[in-house]
């Protein structure tokens, strides 16, 4: 199956749940029971495929669950990171699901069991709170105990009804495509902003090669506000056949999303002893720093929201932001953000993070970190992107990369704003693989592109104050229509003559008349 028909038989299967539920759950809450019963039913195959090794002839789902040894749970655990008994599979449940009178608690008990099975194992913490969002109990579903159970079965033999094989082998990102899906028809009617949550795959792919051009290996990748993961899936996908040698890190202040980024990791075959995904304020309390340097950063930071700044007089003396002697501002955190990701990068290394445009040319404390910046020859690249490319807001958001491996004292500038570099698919816009490798091969080469790139001398961008906006060093083609005035001035000269003659005419009948 192509991934287009894939990607259209997982939409279709979703909106017709979407509508076996519609008016007893709010979409936006609704996502949360699609994507954990497709992580849900990941985990049982893919546990069920790690028991029964590749053996047609061992078939677990059939199995008794005082069968199982205690070594053989021991050993699953140390491998998987969990355990789940036979009768706790998706498969085994959704064959009861629509005659089950205690499918909502049942459900809420195995999710239970698989969590704490991790209790004591490394991966504990790893396991952990994964099914905190999907409340099988909520009174979200219903007000009943049968009203639940309907719904519940309805997402259950729905999501069983996907056919695309093995996960892994799909041509599709099916966690991500399915985010993608709730979100771009849910995010505006709830209320909330999806740029904030999730990062399309396109743009996605985009900043994940910016970040990893030109190394073949990475000791790991990080980050700092993590998400649903997508931005360190794509780093996956982009180095299959490199190496990411110690794996995904990450950090994330919002519960849910937290929770669906650690779900993404094992959806796409990461185990726990290779990924870190950690929950807090990323500014405040980072948790990773032990970690640091990284080779790779990518990250899609929450734009001009509030943080701690100076209200905190120790925040100055902070690693991450002593080295630029200022903070930024308290109700813009964009260059905090910033510098945390420079603070933990590699000398060999490259951050490439999605930045709102008006830090880029705005005065005040803002300025001064691009003075910074610059002077340091931190910044490689500033990329102006296309409005329309995420979901829940329209604005045009620029990318920076971050280098600390630099020869050259001079900062490049990419426009690809235009419609030469993005497709129009219904409300968004979107960039194609053809518009990601124009882009990467401009990066690439630092070469001049005639209204679309042009890098300039540190010193020159000193002397415009630092200001670090597109606009101000690459001009745009003017497409407007050129005006012959000779031309023009001919022919309105010849249309007021013809005028003239027929103003005299009239007049002459309106004599007549007259007479």
């Amino acid at each position: 199956m192509t991934s287009t028909n894939q990607r259209a038989e997982l939409q279709a299967k979703i909106w017709k749940i979407a509508n076996d539920v519609r008016g007893s759950v709010d979409g936006w809450d609704f996502k949360q029971f699609v994507l954990g019963t497709l992580f849900y039913r990941f985990i049982s195959e893919n546990f069920t495929n790690y028991i029964e090794g590749s053996d047609d002839s061992v078939d677990y789902s059939s199995y008794e669950d005082d069968k199982i040894s205690s070594d053989i749970k021991d050993d699953a655990i140390k491998t998987k990171g969990y355990f789940i008994y036979p009768s706790q599979l998706f498969v085994n449940v959704a064959k009861t699901a629509n005659t089950n009178s205690n499918l909502n608690t049942d459900l809420k008990a195995i999710f239970d069991a698989i969590e704490s099975s991790a209790n004591g194992y490394p991966s504990e913490q790893d396991i952990k709170g994964l099914f905190a969002d999907f409340d099988t109990t909520s009174s979200r579903l219903g007000n009943t105990v049968e009203n639940k159970n309907s719904r519940l079965a309805a997402v259950i033999k729905g999501v069983e009804e996907l056919n695309f094989g093995k996960f892994e082998e799909n041509q599709i990102d099916l966690f991500g495509d399915a985010y993608e899906f709730l979100i771009s028809n849910y995010a505006a009617n709830a209320g909330k902003s999806g740029g904030e949550f999730f990062t399309p795959q396109h743009v996605s792919k985009l900043i994940a090669q910016l970040a990893m051009h030109g190394q073949t290996t990475v000791n790991k990748i990080y980050d700092p506000a993590a998400g649903s993961g997508s931005l360190l899936l794509q780093a996956k996908k982009h180095f299959d056949n490199h190496i990411i040698e110690e794996g995904f890190f990450g950090q994330e202040v919002n519960h849910t999303t937290y929770n669906l980024a650690r779900m993404n990791m094992f959806l796409h075959n990461i185990n726990y002893d290779k990924f870190n995904i950690v929950l807090g304020d990323t500014l405040r309390n980072p948790q990773l720093g032990d970690e640091k340097p990284f080779d790779a950063i990518v990250s899609n930071p929450p734009y001009s929201v509030k943080w701690i700044g100076d209200n905190d007089p120790t925040m100055i003396n902070d690693d991450r932001f002593a080295p630029a002697g200022v903070l930024a501002p308290k109700s813009k955190a964009d260059f905090a953000f910033v510098l945390h990701a420079l603070s933990y990068l590699s000398s060999k290394g490259r951050a490439a993070l999605v930045c709102f445009p008006g830090i880029f040319y705005r005065g005040g404390v803002e300025q001064k970190i691009r003075k910074y910046l610059v002077d340091n020859n931190f910044v490689e690249t500033v990329i102006s992107l296309a409005p329309n490319l995420f979901f829940g807001t329209s604005i045009s958001v620029d990318i920076l990369v971050l280098s600390k491996h630099k020869t050259v004292n001079a900062t490049q500038f990419i426009n690809v704003s235009g419609e030469n570099f993005f497709k129009k698919e219904g409300n968004i816009n979107v960039l194609k693989n053809e518009h990601i490798d124009q882009i990467m091969e401009m990066f690439d080469s630092k070469e001049d592109v005639e209204h679309v790139a042009k890098s300039i001398d540190n010193n020159k961008i000193a002397q415009n104050d630092y200001n670090l906006s597109v606009s101000s060093y690459v001009e745009a083609e003017d497409d407007r229509e050129k005006i012959n005035i000779a031309e023009l001035n001919k022919e309105i000269s010849t249309t007021v003559k013809k005028a003239d003659v027929l103003r005299s005419e009239i007049d002459a009948i309106v004599k007549d008349i007259e007479a």
